[in-house]
C-alpha cells in the first residue's frame, strides 16, 4: 500500500524510473506472469483431461476398455487343426484366458518413452465372486483391484495404441470410476434380492464392443446413437450366476469434466426371473417413485403384517 500511495503522490515532473514506480511495475509484472501461468497450468490440464477421455472413448469401441476377458491372441488367431482345438464359448469367458499385464517398464518400448509409471493399483469397493481370478489379480485379494497406470500403458501398447504417458493418470481414473458407477448400478437392482443374498460379488466380465444389444439397436432404430462399448458382467448371487449387460454412451458434459457417460445397466433377460426384476424395477420407479430398496422394504412390510395376522 505504500509504494502504491507513493506513485499515486508523485509529481508530474518526477522522473517515471523511481525506485517507487519500478516496484509497483515489478509486482504487477509478477502477478500478471503468475496469473498466466495459472491460467496455462488450467488450459494443459484440461487438455490432457479431455485427450484422456477421448482416448480411453476411442480405445474402448475397439479392444472393450482394456478389460476385455478374451482368450490371448495367439490362441484365437490361430485356426484350428483338430476339432476341439478351439476355446468354447465357456472358455473364452474365463477370467483366466486374460493375458497377464505386466506392471512395470515394458523392454519393448520405444525411444519417446519417458520412463516407468505409477505402479500404485487401486482396490476396488467391488467385492469377488466364484471364479478362477486373472493373472493380473492377487490371489488372496477379497476385491477386485483395478490396473495401475504402468498396466493400463503396457496394454494399450501390446494392442497397438500409441498412448501419452502423462495422459495414463487421466485414463485409469476415468476407468476405476466408471466401473465403480457400473457396479453402484448393480447393487441398486440386487436390491430387489436383499433378502436372498445380502452381499453379491462380480465373478467375471466381459468386453462386447461390437455385439449391440437388442435394446440399444431398438434406441438407435428411434434414432439415438449406438453405445461406444458393451459389457456383460456375471454377478454371484449367492451360489447364483446373474449375468448384466451394460451399455456405455457418450453423453453432453454440463460441467467442467471432460468427459460425460450414460450407464445403461440393466440384467440380461436369461431367466424369468430377469424379466419380473425388470417389470419390477419400471414399476416401481414409474408409477410409485419407489427405489428397488424402498420397495423391498415395503414389500416385507407387508409380508410381516400378513404372517402376523
Amino acid at each position: 500500500m505504500l509504494a502504491t500511495s507513493a506513485a499515486r503522490g508523485r509529481r508530474s515532473d518526477e522522473p517515471r524510473g523511481s525506485d517507487g514506480g519500478k516496484g509497483q511495475e515489478t509486482r504487477e509484472q509478477g502477478e500478471r506472469a503468475s496469473a498466466e501461468g495459472l491460467d496455462t497450468e488450467k488450459m494443459a490440464a484440461s487438455e490432457r483431461r479431455q485427450r484422456a477421455a477421448e482416448l480411453f472413448v476411442s480405445a474402448s469401441k475397439s479392444s472393450g476398455g482394456g478389460k476385455e476377458e478374451t482368450a490371448p491372441e495367439s490362441t484365437a488367431a490361430r485356426p484350428c487343426s483338430q476339432a476341439g482345438a478351439c476355446p468354447s464359448a465357456n472358455q473364452v469367458m474365463s477370467a483366466n484366458a486374460m493375458p497377464k499385464i505386466a506392471n512395470r517398464k515394458d523392454d519393448a518400448r520405444g525411444p519417446k518413452d519417458k520412463g516407468a509409471l505409477s505402479g500404485y493399483r487401486q482396490v476396488s469397493t467391488i467385492p469377488i465372486g466364484q471364479t478362477d481370478l486373472p493373472n493380473h489379480q492377487d490371489k488372496d485379494s477379497t476385491r477386485w483391484t483395478y490396473p495401475s497406470p504402468q498396466m493400463f500403458y503396457n496394454a494399450m501398447k501390446r494392442k497397438g495404441w500409441q498412448p501419452k504417458e502423462e495422459d495414463m493418470d487421466v485414463v485409469v481414473a476415468i476407468h476405476n470410476t466408471v466401473n465403480e458407477r457400473v457396479w453402484e448400478h448393480i447393487l441398486r437392482w440386487e436390491e430387489l434380492h436383499m433378502s436372498e443374498c445380502c452381499q453379491p460379488r462380480l465373478s467375471k466380465f466381459q468386453g462386447r464392443p461390437k455385439d449391440y444389444s437388442p435394446r440399444a439397436r431398438i434406441l438407435n432404430w428411434l434414432g439415438y446413437k449406438l453405445p461406444f462399448d458393451r459389457h456383460d458382467w456375471i454377478v454371484d448371487r449367492c451360489g447364483e450366476e446373474v449375468r448384466y449387460v451394460i451399455d456405455f454412451y457418450n453423453a453432453t458434459s454440463t460441467g467442467p469434466e471432460p468427459v460425460a457417460m450414460h450407464l445403461d445397466v440393466r440384467p440380461a433377460l436369461d431367466s424369468f426371473g430377469a424379466c419380473f426384476d425388470r417389470m419390477r424395477m419400471f414399476a416401481y420407479q414409474n408409477f410409485f417413485g419407489l427405489s428397488a430398496a424402498a420397495a423391498h422394504a415395503a414389500s416385507a412390510d407387508v409380508k410381516e403384517q400378513s404372517s402376523s395376522q
